[in-house]
């Protein structure tokens, strides 16, 4: 019997890893389980470049997402931390390569209010600029209310929140095609919301910026 070439073991080996993530991703979330399945499509990329060494490189692409922290990416986090200091804005890297502002409520909306409000503005223009000479990121943002009310209010509110950040960067030149907005009202907490203090934290929008990597031709 013929023995089966390494490239095609590993392929067959990293396509079973895939099916058995996929079969394990009920409990993980959102943002773990595109994680877990990128890696294994990664990796069935990487298999089938090369002799199957790829299969290790493309498992690591995969699991961030297509996503690269570039030196841009980095000077851009280092200029989001330094036009937020004092107001309340968590700027991090994501384990994906995002780079990504945490907002609160204090500076961003009014209680059940969409428009925003003025000291989110120096935000919003610094993290404008210098996005039309980046064509390759990607920009999300994702807006989020406490659990006071009903779904009724609390999912369109939390869309239309998003949607008035948008629509600002997209007076600052941003184009408003790359946007993508989404809002998830009371669904993905970060406090509990029993307590004013938790309902102000999860009061919030969440803009993402990542890089996708250039293929290279």
């Amino acid at each position: 019997m013929k023995s089966i070439p390494s490239a095609s073991r590993t392929i067959v080996f990293t396509m079973s890893a895939v099916a058995m993530l996929i079969g394990g991703c009920a409990n993980m979330t959102d943002a773990q389980r595109s994680a877990a399945i990128g890696a294994g499509v990664g990796g069935v990329a990487g298999a089938v470049i090369g002799d199957g060494k790829g299969a290790v490189i493309g498992a690591g692409v995969g699991a961030l997402g297509g996503y690269v922290w570039s030196t841009q990416m980095a000077k851009k986090k280092a200029a989001m931390e330094q036009a937020t200091v004092g107001t309340g804005v968590a700027v991090t890297q994501t384990a994906d390569n995002q780079l990504k502002l945490n907002i609160p409520s204090d500076i961003s909306f009014d209680t059940g209010q969409s428009t925003i409000k003025s000291n989110l503005r120096p935000v919003l223009d610094q993290f404008a600029q210098g996005l039309n000479s980046q064509p390759n990121t990607e920009i999300r943002i994702v807006g989020h209310t406490d659990s006071t009310g009903s779904d009724a209010i609390n999912n369109p509110l939390s869309v239309n929140r998003a949607a008035s950040a948008r629509d600002y960067l997209a007076s600052r030149g941003v184009s408003a095609q790359r946007i993508a907005i989404d809002g998830r009202g009371s669904r993905e907490p970060v406090a509990d919301n029993s307590s004013e203090t938790g309902r102000t934290a999860n009061r919030r929008i969440e803009i993402f910026l990542a890089e996708r990597a250039v293929a290279q031709k």
